[in-house]
């Protein structure tokens, strides 16, 4: 089964995030081997951003596997139909793909240098919380675009 990993820093607080993220974790069950770590999101008490995100993103490297996607606000801008399609290609050609959530000051250069892909959702900026819920849609809707599925409209 193909594998996806969500590696994200920081935890869920809010239960009504919580509770979108385990049902759509149950959804995609049926498609794909699904695991999600969290990494401590760094104190920035004492220390710049970027040392923060220097220290988040050894953790991060140590988690991922395959073909890594970095979300980033620099990333490609992609339509949920181009979204399937990728996740697809990468299916077929890898079998395992990590995407990495960063925290609320974002990510290392590091990181976003070690992506196979930048992928950014919006201009805009969003919790990284709420962001996990909206990725977890997104892999939803991919799997039922390339399954032919009525859920995208």
């Amino acid at each position: 089964m193909f594998k996806v990993n969500i590696v994200t820093v920081g935890k869920v607080k809010e239960p009504y995030f919580e509770a979108a993220v385990n049902e759509y974790k149950k959804r995609l069950s049926r498609f794909c081997d699904l695991t999600l770590t969290e990494c401590k999101e760094q104190s920035l008490e004492g220390v710049s951003p970027d040392v923060a995100l220097e220290r988040e993103s050894e953790e991060l490297l140590k988690k991922l596997k395959g073909y890594i996607v970095v979300l980033a606000i620099e990333g490609e801008f992609l339509s949920s139909e181009k979204f399937a399609e990728n996740l697809q290609k990468i299916k077929d050609a890898k079998g395992e793909l990590s995407f990495v959530i960063g925290s609320s000051c974002g990510l290392s250069d590091k990181i976003k240098n070690r992506a196979d892909l930048k992928i950014s959702f919006s201009k805009m900026t969003f919790p990284h919380t709420l962001f996990r819920v909206m990725l977890f849609e997104q892999l939803y809707r991919a799997f039922m675009i390339s399954s032919n599925a009525k859920y995208h409209k």
